[in-house]
């Protein structure tokens, strides 16, 4: 039988040889969708933060349940438009950017061909290459226009080139995801219940909400789960607290 690498059964390769059985190949997995988990992050933390310690503020001054429903409904609609709108301007700023600096670096490219060279030589020095290896591995790159600039805007500047349609879809997942994290602490005020009592349930809902979306979200920053759901259940825990000790505040001291 020869040696070689032979299809396995599922397609894939793997490796065999000298009799000392078949290896799979190592295949790297990595996460590819962190703009997106930013952007649910962005929406889930402020939604889920927002409206519980408006919400909560609302309960310390006011019997009525429709008016923290009608209050926090309001605010939730403002603060989606208003995060979604910020994410579709940051992003949009990012794509522009980018273009600023394409247009750049090819004008540099074609004016100042060996200025660029240069960078290009000092990029691959930085690696380790030296010698014949280096000259060679500069005339590649600088070979065609096109490759050139992609390599000057990864290696020299860091960029990646944005996604076309990445603004709307920032903007729209910010904005979906605020409203969602903002309904959990509102929904309680929904039922026939004093305004007191849907307070508590909106808390417990909310905290646990919180430490829910907090462990989900260390998860993917490679934060421990316990760590970051104790530290987004304190924050929004901290938030409504504050914001229910002022309206109770102010009630007294108004005489409400």
């Amino acid at each position: 039988m020869a040696n070689g690498p032979a299809r396995s059964a599922a397609g894939g390769l793997v490796a065999r040889g000298g009799g000392s059985g078949v290896h799979t190949p190592h295949v790297e997995q990595h996460f590819t969708g962190s703009e997106t988990v930013r952007d649910v992050v962005i929406g889930m933390s402020d939604g889920l933060t927002v409206p519980f310690a408006l919400a909560a503020g609302l309960a310390g001054a006011v019997s009525n349940h429709w008016l923290v429903v009608i209050a926090g409904a309001s605010e939730i609609a403002a603060g989606a438009i208003a995060m979604g709108l910020g994410g579709y301007l940051a992003a949009r700023s990012d794509a522009d950017s980018y273009q600023a600096e394409l247009n750049r670096e090819r004008r540099e490219i074609k004016e100042i061909p060996e200025a660029e060279r240069q960078e290009v030589r000092d990029i691959f020095a930085g690696y380790g290459l030296s010698g014949a290896a280096l000259e060679e591995a500069v005339a590649a790159v600088t070979a065609q226009p096109e490759p050139w600039l992609r390599f000057m805007m990864k290696e020299e500047l860091g960029l990646e080139e944005p996604n076309p349609s990445r603004a709307v879809t920032s903007g729209a997942t910010i904005g979906v995801s605020y409203i969602a994290g903002g309904l959990v602490p509102l929904v309680p005020y929904f039922f026939p219940l004093a305004v007191g009592h849907a307070l508590i349930v909106s808390a417990i809902v909310s905290l646990i909400a919180l430490g829910i979306f907090g462990a989900v979200k260390a998860h993917f920053t490679g934060v421990a789960a316990a760590r970051g759901a104790a530290q987004t259940v304190l924050l929004g825990g901290i938030a409504a607290g504050v914001a229910y000790g002022l309206s109770r505040l102010i009630s007294g001291l108004a005489g409400l």
